[in-house]
């Protein structure tokens, strides 16, 4: 069963103070070993994960899942859009939602990042997501985002 983490009402200067949050707090939630935030950071610069969506953007830092100890997601709502990379070119992007995603399976992993690509084209999704209060976030996600997706696999 994957943790959801959420956090709202936080302030990032840019991505990397992004990155090492997402770390720290991972490491505190006990779903990632003592490596994961180097390798978050270090993966986030060699393929950057901001993606451009039709009226917002998002980022889905991840690394390997050798990292994991136990899948979770980490859904942040910055006050202010971040500056994330682009993950098809060298522009940045606002980004509105951070999707952290610790996956301890290489192949659940790459289903997961397919099925967020997919979902989060439908305008509908996003603007949910974005609106949904704090405290309804992780559950509109699951049941949008995560649930279908483990009820297709069995």
């Amino acid at each position: 069963m994957t943790q959801i983490f959420v956090r709202t009402g936080i302030h990032f200067a840019d991505c990397e103070a992004a990155l090492q949050h997402i770390g720290i707090e991972m490491l505190a939630k006990g779903v990632v070993h003592e490596s994961y935030p180097k390798a978050l950071v270090e993966r986030e610069a060699i393929f950057p994960t901001g993606i451009a969506l039709e009226c917002h953007a998002v980022a889905i830092p991840h690394c390997e899942a050798i990292h994991a100890k136990t899948p979770a997601i980490y859904l942040i709502r910055p006050d202010e859009p971040v500056r994330f990379q682009r993950a098809d070119d060298d522009d940045d992007i606002p980004v509105t939602l951070i999707i952290a995603l610790i996956v301890e399976n290489p192949e659940a992993q790459l289903k997961l990042l397919k099925r967020l690509f997919s979902e989060l084209q439908n305008p509908e999704v996003m603007d949910s997501l974005l609106a949904v209060s704090s405290s309804q976030l992780g559950e509109l996600f699951r049941n949008t985002l995560l649930e279908p997706q483990m009820s297709a696999a069995s």
